[in-house]
């Protein structure tokens, strides 16, 4: 900018008045300003100074005018259909400039405007059609002055306005007619069923039409939609093209034409579809399915995009686009918005830009926005990202697709999100069955008063010149269609989100999985693992802890778990297998055992040990996340999802920090399967144990997962050796189907002595459900069942006091519990020995209450409980407490 940019004149008048009584108080750039007012002047010198003075402060005023309308012009846009337009803005007047009606017809010579000379009214006049119209527009706030300008150039030289011709205009009018007859014929036919309308917001369907072609033309072959239920319908009818016959059997609840996802109502099913465009250009459209936790679709939508675009490589980010629907209540509500655009950024999430779409009907079920944000637009959150924002007039179609095409080129040329915000309203209720007079009457007056947007359009285009005749031809096309519907029967639809999972068996597949790996492959890996580049300078604490793999791997063992782990991850990438790690500060781990990601203490640079073992054209990734959970744990359900020849891992920082992404665990991850027919192959890693740290990070809430767990939906596994871990890590994608794998994983154990395995544990054998040992001395007297680490602490006092007569029993995988396998096991004791089932947690946590009922069958007899009482916290927040109530807990299970 210039020296006069955004000044005020006052400003520069007091600044004029320093200068004639000192002018060493100014700069030497302000001297000289007012020094050149002097130059040339004859008779008076200082009046000619003042007249010099009075027209460059004219010129500045200007200039500021022309930077404030480009900043807060959106402020006297006129963007809501239901209220009146703001003519004034105290900020925008002539007077806060300087400026005079006089100085209209005035030439000024400005910067950054598309003409160097201007009257000011033309300069108002740009403005004024630009910002203030039918589309607001925030955008200064972009710190890169190349996306400023790059934006003023597409929307001041045609005031913000596209060029429609006839045929675009007719489409558009299609579009708009097909939006509102499709709701029509669904009240007619379904009177009282929920559906959750579009009216009120029709030019929903227009902006993804346009959207999705301008997509097209730019290079973009898949986009993925994540939206709510509002309007989804319309959405599936009019942009995806799923056939009317399909959704009214939907209403008339015949499930028996296959649509994928028979498990949930139709208002939250997915779909996708190939649409060829134009010029036989093909373009592939997906909707994921979503639950009625409005905003949890968000990053779920980016890690299917992500996983679509590490599959493509190079350019893919041009290629794949998010695209989400939002409502404006839960955009600035929900805080899994903002962590969701604070990903967008990041190198292990970003995915190119996303196009943000807030339907902002006003309401929020039955609140007002005034009680339901603090900010100002409900799109505020954006800005946080540097994303530009344009609100739009919903009954002005044209402006909302002009605002979509030019959102898309943006987002083409600089990968970053863009927001258009959509300002309309909602015809009915916030379903069906809802009377909205009961708590917005004036609202709900102004609106039934409001004619359709289509009348609205056709109205326009008739008075432009379009035949009468010609319009209605267009409602009457999409009318026929909608009769010749409801006279079919409903069509089987394929589903191109299956063609990747045409591998996977459905259900669970009985038969063992061999995921042993040689000996000698095992060491050569090893070896790869632990070799460190010429030149690079780790942490001498680092490079003890490689040395020692190494040689544990070559000696046979002892084996810890962060060598077996990253041996795991390696026979998979040799195998071809992609690996994807995140969560927080997973590269080293939260408890320093992984170091799967190596820096030189001399420059910072980084090095992947893995990167060794990885097969040619295999990706693999680790990404320290953001600190949230909801958004992370997200994403890589979305990641999972799409690519089930990943194995997709995401670890917490403690396991009880998934408390933080339930409701992606609840919604997605435990039911997915059943609601929407999409299976998952994620890892959720959760450090579990009682090691005296208090409530916060001992459990990781076994008992919820156990709670979710249902029909063979997932998996949950507490592995108590390295081996375990191995074998499970592996079967997970070795086996013929994909479960989301619940695995608990240590914290003391990491480094516990006896938590080791040997080399001949990974290069035979493989997951053990369940291990049973002999008594320790003598004939069994008690057999003392457990999961997880207290395995060692029985273990250890067993040893330790050498106690006679008792067998421990490790359930390893708590579900699908093993009933055959452990019956089996256990009836390799004699009759009439006692069984008692030992756990850190409390009565009402942990596998207890899971397993009372199963082992109550197989044992004939109740078995005896041993750990802490039942307690409102999983643990007491004081260490000596926790010692003595667990030295209780073993005291009680070895009762001699």
């Amino acid at each position: 900018m210039g020296i006069l940019d955004n000044l005020s004149p006052l400003w520069i008048e007091n600044q004029y008045e320093v200068w004639k009584k000192d002018p060493e108080q100014l700069s030497e750039a302000w001297r000289a300003f007012f020094n050149g007012f002097e130059l040339g002047v004859n008779q008076p010198p200082q009046e000619a100074a003042t007249l010099g003075l009075k027209e460059a402060l004219k010129h500045s005023g200007v200039q500021s005018l022309i930077y404030r309308y480009r900043d807060i012009g959106h402020l006297l846009a006129c963007t809501d259909p239901l209220s009146p337009c703001q003519i004034e803005h105290p900020l925008l007047s002539l007077d806060a400039f300087g400026l005079e009606p006089s100085d209209l017809d005035k030439t000024f010579h400005t910067k950054r405007f598309m003409k160097q000379s201007a009257t000011l009214k033309e300069i108002l006049q740009v403005m004024r059609s630009t910002y203030c119209g039918s589309i607001g527009v925030e955008f200064m706030h972009l710190q890169n002055p190349e996306e400023r300008q790059w934006l003023i150039d597409r929307m001041e030289p045609v005031a913000n306005r596209g060029r429609f011709d006839a045929e675009r205009r007719l489409r558009l009018l299609k579009k708009l007619k097909e939006a509102a007859l499709f709701e029509r014929e669904l009240h007619k036919k379904f009177p009282g069923q929920t559906r959750f309308s579009l009216e009120g917001g029709d030019a929903l369907i227009p902006l993804l039409d346009a959207a999705v072609v301008k997509a097209a033309e730019l290079g973009v072959t898949d986009v993925v939609f994540g939206m709510p239920h509002r309007g989804r319908l319309n959405v599936l009818a009019n942009v995806f093209g799923m056939p009317y016959e399909n959704l009214f059997a939907e209403f008339g609840d015949n499930r028996e034409y296959g649509v994928v996802g028979e498990g949930d109502v139709k208002y939250h099913k997915g779909y996708s579809v190939d649409l060829i465009l134009a010029g036989e250009r093909a373009i592939h459209l997906t909707l994921t399915s979503n639950p009625s936790h409005l905003e949890a679709i968000d990053p779920v939508v980016q890690g299917k995009c992500r996983a679509r675009q590490d599959r493509m490589g190079e350019g893919a980010e041009a290629r794949v686009l998010p695209l989400l629907i939002h409502g404006d209540a839960a955009f600035a509500g929900q805080g899994v918005v903002a962590e969701t655009l604070n990903l967008s950024q990041l190198a292990g999430y970003r995915t190119g830009g996303t196009l943000h779409v807030v339907l902002n009907n006003q309401i929020g079920f039955t609140t007002s926005a005034a009680d339901a944000r603090s900010s100002h637009y409900a799109t505020d959150v954006a800005k946080m990202v540097r994303a530009p924002v344009f609100h739009v007039y919903g009954d002005d179609a044209e402006a909302v697709v002009h605002i979509a095409q030019l959102a898309l080129e943006y987002r083409d040329r600089y990968r970053k999100d863009v927001v258009v915000e959509v300002i309309c309203y909602r015809r009915h209720g916030h379903n069906e069955g809802d009377e909205p007079y009961f708590t917005q009457p004036l609202m709900y007056e102004q609106i039934k008063l409001r004619p359709p947007l289509h009348s609205l359009y056709e109205m326009e285009l008739l008075g432009e010149g379009f035949a009468e005749e010609e319009l209605k031809e267009v409602g009457n096309e999409v009318v026929q269609r909608l009769a010749q519907a409801g006279g079919k029967s409903a069509e089987p639809v394929e589903s191109a989100f299956l063609a990747r999972w045409s591998g996977m068996k459905p259900g669970t597949e009985k038969a063992p999985v061999s995921t042993a790996v040689a000996a000698d492959s095992l060491m050569e890996l090893s070896e790869k693992l632990n070799l460190i580049p010429d030149g690079f300078q780790p942490h001498p604490k680092v490079t003890g802890i490689l040395q020692k793999r190494r040689d544990a791997v070559l000696k046979g063992g002892p084996l810890d778990w962060g060598n077996v782990e990253a041996l795991a991850f390696a026979t998979l990438l040799a195998q071809g297998v992609p690996v994807r790690l995140s969560g927080q500060d997973v590269r080293r781990g939260t408890f320093s055992h992984r170091h799967a990601v190596l820096f030189d203490q001399r420059n910072g640079r980084s090095h992947l040990p893995l990167s060794g073992a990885v097969a040619k054209g295999t990706l693999f990734c680790v990404y320290d996340s953001m600190l949230a959970e909801f958004s992370v744990l997200g994403f890589e359900y979305g990641y999972s999802i799409e690519a089930p020849e990943a194995l997709t891992i995401w670890e917490a920082q403690y396991g009880d920090f998934a408390n933080g992404a339930q409701v992606i665990i609840d919604q997605f991850i435990a039911s997915g399967e059943a609601k929407w027919e999409r299976s998952s192959g994620l890892v959720l890693m959760l450090p579990h144990g009682y090691e005296g740290q208090g409530a916060e990070h001992s459990s990781a809430r076994i008992e919820r997962f156990l709670e979710l767990a249902a029909a063979g939906n997932i998996q949950v596994v507490s592995p108590t050796t390295p081996a375990q871990l191995f074998h499970v890590l592996r079967r997970q994608m070795l086996q013929p189907f994909r479960k989301p794998l619940i695995l608990f994983t240590p914290k003391s154990l990491l480094r516990h002595p006896d938590c080791v395995s040997k080399l001949e544990e990974l290069s035979s054998g493989g997951f053990k459900e369940v291990i049973a040992e002999p008594s320790a001395g003598g004939e069994v007297q008690e057999v003392l069942l457990c999961s997880g680490k207290i395995y060692y602490d029985l273990l250890g006092r067993i040893s330790k006091d050498q106690v006679q007569g008792r067998a421990l029993v490790r359930i390893e995988q708590l579900y699908p519990l093993p009933m055959d396998l452990l019956r089996k096991e256990l009836q390799r004791y004699p009759s009439g020995v006692r069984y008692s089932w030992v756990q850190e947690e409390p009565r009402n946590m942990g596998g207890w209450r899971f397993l009372h009922e199963p082992l109550c069958e197989i044992l004939g007899v109740v078995p005896r409980y041993v750990g802490r009482p039942e307690a409102a916290a999983p643990a007491s927040g004081s260490h000596r407490l926790d010692r003595v109530e667990q030295e209780r807990i073993i005291e009680d299970a070895l009762q001699r």
